[in-house]
């Protein structure tokens, strides 16, 4: 069961993901090139970071428009849970 899902964010997430896919090649040819160890680890913890950007903008932005539509409008004390849920995933 596969649907089309496309967010503002979308689009931006791509672009670095791209890039982040650009830099592990790059990471790929340092090492056969016998880069050091250490400038290796620095470019991967580089990658590393950009793709778990990637994943927390794409988790924030299915919360705030895909449970947002689901979940409907509810009365404040039924929202509680929901925004809490929310403002957790930011230390995913």
């Amino acid at each position: 069961m596969s649907e089309s899902y496309r967010h503002q964010s979308h689009p931006e997430i791509a672009k670095r993901l791209r890039r982040a896919e650009g830099h592990l090649h790059s990471i790929v040819e340092m090492i056969e090139a016998g880069r050091s160890c250490v400038d290796i680890a620095q470019q991967l913890h580089a990658v590393e970071k950009a793709v778990c950007q990637a994943k927390k903008t794409l988790i924030r932005d299915h919360l705030d428009n895909c449970l947002e539509e689901a979940v409907g409008t509810l009365p404040r004390a039924q929202r509680r849970p929901i925004d809490e849920f929310k403002e957790i995933t930011k230390y995913l």
